[in-house]
This record gives C-alpha cells, structure tokens and sequence, in this order.
C-alpha cells in the first residue's frame, strides 16, 4: 500500500473512531453499564459479573431466525478464550498470544492490530491464552504471558506504557483480563503450577505506577501466615487469572485465588494454606484485606477458587441482602453475605466424596479417599473458570457442570527449582469400564459400546435460595462454555461438541442449536449497533456473530 494510502486509511479510520468514541469511558459509565446494553463494557458486561443483558430484541419467539452475520479467524491457531467489549459501535479483543485487535461489530472487519510479542522465556501451565482488555478514557490495557501490562491508545493502537508485573525467568504471567476501579486497573498474576507466590497488584491508569499490591500467601507478621510451615508460603501458588468483581457502594472488590502449590501433595505443605483456594475482598483504595473465605483448605486436588464471583442484590429469609453467588470447583454451590464474608448456604451440585459435607461456617470436613481410590469430583472440578450468568428475571443461577467425572491422584515429594513445574505429582482421570452402573441422575454414556460413568456435562440452574438445580440441560460431551442471559428470558451457551444453543433460561427447553464445528469456552456476549442486536461467540479459533435478518 503507498504512503498515500495508508494516510488516508488512518484519516478515515480515525473519523469512524472520533464519531463512534465521543463519550469518554469513566469509572462512572462502568459502574452503571447495565443502563447502557448496547454496550459491552468490561470482562463479564458490568461490576456485578451477571453476565446478564437487558436488550430483548432477540427472544423465545424469533430466536429460531437468527442468521450468520460475519466470522473472524484467529491468526494464531489454538484455543481462543478471549472475552470481546463492545463500546459505542466499536468491538475490543485479543488473539493469541498477546495482540490487540479494534475491530468492527457489525461486518468483523479488522481496523487496526496491536502486537506484542512474549519473552521467549515466558511459561504458562494451560497454554497461551488471554482473556481480553480493559478499557478506561482512551485507553485499553492487557496483559501478557510473560508478565507485562500494556496500555495502548484505543483510536489508534498505539502503545502508551509497558510495565513488568512479575518476572518472566520465574513464571510470572498475566493471563486474565485486567479489571478497572476508580483511577485504576487491577490484575493478578499466573504462575501457580511453578510455585510463584501469588499477588493482586494495582497500577495508575495513566502512568502505570504501581498503587498498590496484595500478596495471597501473607508472609511473616501477617494475619494467615501461620497456615503455611517453614518457608512454604515462598513459592506456594495461589496465583489469580480469571477477572474479579467490585461493589462500589461497599468499596470493595472480590477475587478468586488458585490452588496452592504443589498442586498434588497437600502433605508436603501442612495447613489450611491461606488465601488460597478462597475468594478474598479487598479495599479498591488501599489493597487492603476486609474479608476472606477458604473454599478449600489444604487443598491436595487442584480445586482452585478461580471462578467469577457473582453480586446479587436480593431477599435472604425475608430481608434485603447483599450476596455473593459461587459455583466452586470443588463441587458445591455457595452463598456468602459479601460485606462480611458470613456463610450463608452450601449444596454439592455434582458427586462429591472428599467430603462428607460443611460445617456450620462452610468449612467442609474433609473425607481423603484411599490411595487407588477415585476422588469426585476430579481435577478439573465440578466446574471451573468459564463464567457463570444470574438472571434477574428468574432469579436463577446459571452454569456448566461436570457430573460423574473422578481422578486417582498421585503425590509425590518435590523440591522447588525456580522456573520449573511445582506439581509434587500427578492425576489419572478415571476411564470408563464396561458395564460401569449408573450414577447421579441416571445417564449413561456410550463410548464403542462400553458405558461410562464419567464424563457428561450438564448446564445447571440453581435456586439461590436452595442451592438446588431446578433445571438441567445434558450435554454428550463435558461442558468447558460460560454462560449469557438477556432480558427476553434467553440463555446462550455452547460445549465442547462445537454446538452454539439458546435454551429457555426459565425452563431449561432447547429452542435453536447451530453448529460451528469447535469448542466453545468463553461465555458469548451480546450488544446493540444502529438499533440491531447481536450475540456473539467463540467457536474453536473463529469468532462468530448473529443477528435477526432485517425486513
């Protein structure tokens, strides 16, 4: 292309940028985005993380019309567990590894690309994924698997400040999507496999100087270190990679804290091991701790607390409440009082036999199983990170489950080397037999005529008020997809089969499938352009859109 050209590119794409970006993103804006649906604002659609959409345009009765509006490929193949935000007729999103698109919501066209390419060095456990932007003014700010977080200019792309969060030779990584509070955006750090200690840290949003940091394994002098022995809490884990929550009216914001390590050998590091596995709340000011709690103690089978934390204002036994919804990875469902941290209800949504339940405070007690005995659920727990939705309208708690799934675990001891994986074992997932019996709620699965009792996922919808499904949705395959409901009483999801859905989020009835061929992790997102809805998802390495054909 001549110099002429690209001149005039830019002139035009700056205009479209100019008319389209007029109204500057503040935390305000964000705060109250559930006023503004044609917008997606941040990683889960707004500071409450419902994941839920007020547009209607697109409901039960026409639902069956949805039409393929566009298709955009990722350039690098691999799992794509970006989540896009959509702000004022422009889409925010990024491929892996670690590039920046800007692109058009409407026809999928690219208008520019940030690029940014990881230390060599750089380690993840889970492969190279990142999970999107952040936006505030003008900027857009994401991080990076080998441990940096960049700020670039959202009409243009380019880059206005780059900062190391966590050293790159140790493992340090940044994969979630960064979080705004006030004056500034918040992340946690990856790592957890390679036995980093984990930490919440805070930076200005324009210059990139570090506001404040909080540790998730508290070191000498700290209230919880003495649930770490010796010098376990140095390179323990609890790392953060999946994007928390805030309350402004409390001044708070809530994030899920990983496993500790060894992942495997809870013997070698004796101890409830605080924070990890527990959702902590932090002060969005100072960093500081006003509150935690442990799903998990002492956690030996990788139930890391990485999942969303859901805010819900509602009626708990008759009075108004303001509650923290929490599907966990070890298989039961909480509800917790989230000014204070009170448990207030816990129910297994799937089988459970590490423990046989939970005390009074939530505490579960704790049932190790014999050694070559399987452990339900398995390490991929009764769910995982995918985000979860909560719908006003039903008032019900929506998410993807893995029922009848089991591993034998295998601990060994190990020794920490900088940099190298910090597992102190491994895991076998348990495989199907022939014959096997049916367990939970009766399905069997049917692999070369063999059957299973593993391995089939469910999407659940829990009473908040029961921690009870009062629906399910099987699925063949288990289910690594997050979930969306809108105001028109719909829910969309996908699976690993490849199949788009869109279920009637009151009773659980299937009411259009499509097919997109690849796996669907990230949860879809719906927004509005020139007075059209679309829901979009991520399919594979495709991201796909629809729409209702115009007349």
């Amino acid at each position: 292309m001549s110099i002429v050209n690209r001149q005039s590119l830019v002139v035009v794409l700056t205009a479209i940028f100019v008319t389209n970006a007029a109204a500057e993103v503040d935390y305000e804006r964000i705060i109250n985005a559930d006023s503004e649906p044609a917008n997606w604002l941040t990683y889960n659609g707004g500071y409450d993380s419902q994941r839920h959409s007020t547009l209607t345009q697109i409901n039960k009765g026409n639902v069956k019309e949805l039409k393929l509006e566009w298709m955009l490929q990722n350039q690098v193949f691999g799992a794509w567990q970006s989540n896009p935000i959509v702000v004022d007729g422009i889409m925010y999103i990024t491929q892996r590894p670690n590039d920046i698109m800007a692109v058009d919501p409407v026809t999928g066209r690219v208008f520019w690309m940030y690029r940014h390419t990881p230390d060599p060095r750089a380690q993840v456990c889970c492969g190279a994924n990142n999970r999107g932007v952040a936006i505030l003014g003008d900027s857009l700010f994401m991080g990076t698997l080998d441990g940096r977080l960049i700020a670039v200019d959202r009409i243009n792309g380019k880059e206005l400040w780059n900062i190391e969060v966590g050293p790159v030779d140790l493992a340090y990584s940044v994969t979630m999507a960064p979080l705004i509070a006030k004056d500034k955006v918040i992340v946690g750090v990856g790592g957890g496999e390679y036995g980093i200690r984990g930490y919440i840290v805070a930076y200005d949003a324009k210059t990139g100087e570090e506001a404040w940091k909080f540790y998730t394994i508290p070191g000498p002098g700290e209230p919880g270190h003495e649930t770490w022995e010796g010098d376990d809490w140095k390179y323990g884990g609890a790392s953060v990679w999946v994007t928390g929550s805030i309350d402004p009216d409390l001044n708070l914001t809530y994030w899920g804290i990983g496993n500790p390590g060894p992942d495997w050998n809870a013997a070698q590091r004796p101890g409830d091991n605080l924070y990890s596995d527990s959702v902590v709340a932090l002060d969005i000011d100072t960093g500081e701790l006003k509150w935690h709690f442990q799903f998990t103690p002492n956690d030996g089978y990788d139930y890391d607390a990485v999942q969303v934390p859901v805010l819900v204002d509602r009626q708990w036994q008759g009075k108004p409440a303001k509650l923290m919804l929490w599907a966990n990875r070890n298989g039961y469902f909480y509800v917790l009082d989230r000014t204070n941290g009170k448990f207030l209800l816990g129910k297994p949504f799937v089988k459970v036999n590490w423990a046989s339940g939970l005390d009074e405070n939530g505490r579960p007690v704790a049932t190790p199983q014999p050694e070559g005995e399987p452990t339900w659920p398995g390490n991929q727990g009764g769910t995982n990170w995918y985000p979860p939705s909560y719908s006003p309208n039903t008032d019900l708690f929506y998410f993807a489950a893995w029922n009848d799934y089991a591993t034998y675990y295998q601990a060994i001891e190990q020794e920490y080397e900088p940099g190298s994986a910090f597992l102190g074992g491994g895991f076998t997932v348990r495989a199907p037999v022939r014959g096997a019996p049916t367990i939970g709620i009766g399905r069997t699965t049917p692999i070369n005529n063999w059957t299973s009792e593993v391995g089939y996922g469910s999407l659940k919808a829990i009473d908040p008020d029961t921690g009870e499904a009062v629906w399910t949705y099987d699925q063949f395959d288990v289910s690594d997809s997050g979930m969306l409901t809108t105001g028109s009483d719909l829910l969309f999801t996908g699976g690993r089969e490849g199949y788009f859905h869109a279920i009637d989020a009151q009773t659980g009835e299937l009411l259009w499938k499509v097919a997109l061929g690849g796996q669907i992790v990230m949860a879809p997102v719906t927004y509005e352009v020139n007075g059209i809805q679309y829901v979009t998802v991520i399919s594979g390495h495709t991201m796909v859109s629809f729409a209702l054909p115009r007349d």
